[in-house]
């Protein structure tokens, strides 16, 4: 597996898939290793896919310094990803709290972004959030399921703050298009894929400045895909939309019957719109 080593000298890993011109995706989690993106429905048939493994999970390596999993130290790994890949400009493509770090990275190096795809984005980056309200809708659409009233009541206590293991369990499918095996099988394989000291570090205080991104967004004249998941409990469409609406170049898409991961809800359809957006 190839690796480079980020500026403070960890070693960090990534994948490789297909040919052609690459694109480097950072994976969600956060603090997840990019193994669940997988080649992300096909993709890798159109263009080839760097799979990038944050410091401290997959196969990079621990940092010394713990307070480096912050979302906006971690920009420098994705920049000496560039440097090691020897690219002048790179694409970007970023799967939710993914998007956080790609987000900081095209403000802080707009010159060195030719395209960025943000998929299911979270949006803390931005000061953009969710209601618990506008998840409840999102959640409803999916009454007709056999699994509902069970992932509703879950997701409920979740909301009132009762949340339990169990609870958060129950709500799993609300994650996907559909709560096929497939599905199932996606989600049971995440289990011990993300750092979770790690995670607690991501977001911490110092990690975004809203206001100071937004409107370097404002400035950054690259095509922006956001693409959303019709039933996406965790970045519902309005979210994503408000998103697209800081960039100058964005395009919006809504993917029909969707969820947080689009690419195995239909990828046929995802890799149609990403690959046409990335060229």
């Amino acid at each position: 597996m190839p690796t480079f080593s980020a500026h403070d000298g960890t070693t960090l890993a990534y994948h490789v898939f297909g040919a052609g011109s690459p694109v480097i995706c950072l994976p969600g989690g956060p603090m997840q290793d990019s193994v669940y993106l997988g080649e992300l429905g096909g993709l890798s048939a159109q263009r080839q896919l760097i799979m990038m493994d944050p410091r401290g999970t997959g196969r990079s390596a621990m940092p010394q310094d713990t307070a480096s999993y912050r979302c906006d130290r971690l920009v420098d790994d994705v920049e000496a990803l560039r440097e090691h890949l020897g690219l002048d400009r790179l694409d970007l493509l970023a799967h939710s709290a993914g998007a956080n770090l790609a987000a900081l990275y095209a403000a802080r190096h707009p010159e060195r972004v030719g395209r960025l795809a943000l998929i299911t984005p979270s949006t803390f980056a931005v000061g953009i959030a969710a209601t618990g309200e506008s998840r409840l809708d999102i959640a409803r659409l999916r009454k007709d399921e056999p699994w509902f009233t069970a992932a509703f009541t879950a997701l409920e206590a979740l909301m009132t703050g009762n949340a339990t293991d169990d609870s958060r369990t129950a709500i799993d499918p609300f994650f996907y298009g559909r709560w096929d095996a497939a599905a199932q099988a996606h989600q049971a394989d995440q289990d011990g894929h993300r750092n979770n000291e790690a995670a607690a570090v991501f977001g911490a205080e110092g990690a975004y400045d809203p206001d100071a991104t937004r409107a370097a967004l404002a400035a950054f004249n690259a095509p922006v895909l956001l693409l959303a998941g019709e039933v996406d409990l965790n970045t519902p469409p309005s979210v994503a939309a408000e998103f697209a609406e800081l960039f100058p170049k964005a395009e919006f898409v809504v993917q029909p019957e969707a969820g947080h991961y689009p690419w195995l809800d239909d990828a046929r359809r995802f890799v149609a719109t990403t690959a046409t957006f990335l060229g």
